[in-house]
């Protein structure tokens, strides 16, 4: 009887069956932010596959024409489809944004790495650099740089680079401090490892996490600065398409072609939005 009443439980209980419902599905705005994303990095590395209009040749007699089947956004004063510019535009947005995050993050890096991990008067002359970076408007320090660097698609993203380069060095010090503290850092440092092989092989690594994800989350506010900094003027000259100097070049007809600025300027709004939504969702900043 004692076998039969300890069996009986196991053949009345029920299987579990599978519920999808359990599983962490991703939020249609993160997806549809990556796709977005997706789809504006195929349009810097390919632009040639999405439109056949040059974005830089006019069409003769096709000077402010609204959007139409032709020509679906519209174009411009010099007759160039403004669709097309959008696309080969997406190249000089992105690889500025690019080139600004990497600049950041690797300066920003190298200084917090440093004032982390050595502290005492290193750590206080570098963090005092950072706050002085900190206290200037970026625009208007991007603004400085660009003084000395020149006019330039190129000097414009190094001049945003260098203005985030504050910022990711305080978050690099502050991960670099954790990380400095755990018991496996001191391990190694015990058991003989060298203070530059200990930083390289255990502090590093475990402090990037954070950073990379913070260089996501950045990415969309250097496609906004290069685009306002291209707006004034201090980006790519005409006639390449940049997405801030389309604004720009567009702003004298919104009165009679509207869509020369709306469009680039939603395109803009797009891409950062998406980049900011995926950037929050690999931070962990919310679904």
């Amino acid at each position: 009887m004692s076998t039969v009443s300890s069996v009986a439980p196991l053949r009345d209980a029920k299987p579990r069956t599978f519920r999808p419902g359990r599983l962490r599905r991703p939020p249609i705005a993160l997806l549809l932010s990556a796709a977005m994303l997706a789809i504006a990095v195929l349009f810097a590395v390919a632009p040639s596959l999405f439109s056949e209009h040059s974005a830089v040749t006019g069409l003769a007699g096709q000077q402010l024409k609204p959007p139409s089947f032709t020509h679906w956004l519209g174009t411009d004063e010099l007759g160039r489809d403004v669709y097309a510019r959008i696309v080969h535009g997406a190249r000089y947005s992105l690889s500025g944004a690019a080139i600004a995050v990497g600049i950041g993050l690797g300066l920003g890096t190298l200084i917090g790495l440093l004032a982390g991990a050595l502290g005492g008067r290193t750590d206080g002359v570098l963090m005092r650099l950072v706050d002085v970076m900190l206290a200037i408007p970026t625009l208007l320090l991007s603004l400085a740089f660009i003084v000395i660097l020149g006019f330039g698609h190129v000097q414009v993203a190094v001049a945003v680079g260098i203005t985030s380069v504050a910022s990711f060095a305080r978050l690099v010090r502050s991960e670099v401090m954790t990380v400095r503290r755990s018991d496996y850092v001191e391990a190694a440092f015990g058991s003989g490892g060298t203070f530059a092989a200990v930083l390289w092989r255990h502090v590093l690594p475990n402090s990037m996490t954070t950073v990379l994800a913070y260089a996501a989350l950045q990415l969309g506010w250097a496609i906004l600065q290069i685009s306002a900094l291209g707006f004034l003027g201090y980006g790519a000259p005409p006639p390449t398409p940049e997405w801030g100097l389309m604004i720009a070049e567009g702003r004298n007809y919104m009165a009679r072609a509207w869509w020369l600025t709306v469009f680039p300027g939603l395109a803009t709004i797009v891409v950062v939005l998406a980049a900011n939504r995926v950037g929050r969702a690999l931070s962990g900043g919310g679904r």
